[in-house]
């Protein structure tokens, strides 16, 4: 596996040493550690995890690409599916995006709602990361006027006092920390990482406690089906706990969360065996998260039933879910498509504006693979686009 992947530099293989050294102690210091602690100390170390260091993790000089850095027909789209909203809610409306990445959306969904004449009061991003909030700023200043970057305001954890509008997560699910559990004589068992006897990071099983056993039996029940012996996966126990955090000042709006995965019945199916969890490195996707931990990108898919489940006990109403191609063509891709094809300069714009929209609509590329889920909350009145509403597959939920 490890031979197809780019060979990292020293400075890679330094700062993953450090975070091995930190890794190591804690194993000493405590005993393995179960799955989701390793993943979420890869990830969000202090100056250590992936995504609390300095590196550059979007477009093509970093591990992946998101719809937002293919250009800003995502984000335009985006706009148009909640403008309404927005709209009616008023002057007081706020926009609060979590995990802002490199700070691309935000740029171009300001930007169109400010050519569409409603401009949110607010523009908050919950982004935890000093190093990412450091990079939106400054892109955000570079490519917004005065008055709109103005309007930008960063947050290290959700808002506090009640607030009114729209919450938009792209890509932020399948970053939380997962569970792995496994079947072992139909009993459940929690993957945890442990060291082995030459002080290399190894993963191993143990009996889960009431938490993990709980929600892989609520699993059982709602599939209406047993485990069978050895199959391994992922759950996020944590969910409902995090989305009431993250949605519970919400008073009334909506939240549209955006990524890659599965209603339930398709993400456990009995060939998928092993899970989904994946590593990213440099555009490559692999299957070991033990390896050079801290430079990884380390995801797993997301069971948007479970999503839905989540939404529903925080006391949001699903108010539509899609494909991310039916997403898109509903809430307007053909008008922003037309628009921006009117606008591009020359040949070379006209080929990757296309190149953008097949990227972001084709079932191969991001168009099936990626999902969206409408929340709505304490709303007298759904506004929606017409095509939104006509493409809705929130029974396959």
């Amino acid at each position: 596996m490890q031979a197809r992947l780019p060979e990292p530099d020293a400075d890679e293989r330094a700062h993953s040493d450090r975070l091995l050294q930190l890794l190591h102690e804690l194993i000493a210091r405590h005993g393995p550690l179960p799955f989701s602690q390793y993943m979420e100390r890869c990830l969000y170390a202090p100056g250590l995890g992936y995504y609390s260091a300095g590196r550059m993790k979007f477009g093509a000089a970093g591990d992946f690409v998101t719809a937002p850095e293919l250009g800003d027909v995502f984000a335009h789209c985006v706009a148009k599916a909640v403008l309404p909203t927005l709209a009616a809610l008023g002057a007081e409306a706020d926009f609060l995006e979590l995990g802002g990445g490199s700070g691309a959306f935000a740029a171009a969904v300001l930007q169109a709602f400010a050519a569409d004449g409603h401009v949110p009061r607010r523009y908050l991003m919950l982004e935890p990361s000093a190093d990412l909030r450091e990079r939106q700023r400054a892109r955000i200043e570079a490519q917004l006027p005065a008055e709109l970057a103005a309007r930008v305001q960063w947050l290290e954890r959700p808002p506090e006092e009640d607030w009114h509008g729209v919450l938009f997560a792209n890509e932020v699910i399948d970053a939380l920390p997962a569970t792995r559990f496994v079947m072992r004589g139909h009993e459940v068992h929690e993957e945890y990482v442990a060291l082995g006897d030459d002080g290399s990071l190894r993963r191993i099983d143990r009996p889960a406690d009431t938490l993990v056993s709980g929600a892989v039996r609520h699993l059982e029940r709602s599939l209406g089906t047993a485990f069978p012996d050895g199959y391994r996966s992922e759950v996020l126990p944590q969910l409902p706990y995090w989305m009431d955090a993250v949605t519970g000042s919400l008073r009334s709006g909506l939240s549209l969360f955006v990524d890659y995965g599965y209603v339930r019945r398709e993400y456990y199916l009995p060939e998928r065996s092993d899970g989904t969890l994946m590593a990213h490195y440099r555009h490559h996707v692999h299957d070991d998260p033990l390896w050079l931990p801290g430079m990884n990108d380390l995801t797993a898919s997301v069971d948007f039933t479970a999503l839905a489940e989540a939404c529903s006990h925080a006391g949001g109403e699903i108010a539509g879910y899609w494909s991310q191609a039916q997403f898109l063509l509903g809430a307007g891709l053909p008008e922003v498509f037309a628009r921006k094809q009117a606008q591009a300069v020359d040949m070379r714009a006209q080929l990757r504006l296309a190149n953008e929209v097949k990227r972001l609509t084709l079932p191969e590329a991001m168009g099936e693979r990626f999902q969206a889920m409408l929340v709505a909350k304490a709303l007298p009145e759904l506004h929606l686009p017409a095509g939104l509403l006509a493409a809705d597959r929130r029974d396959r939920l």
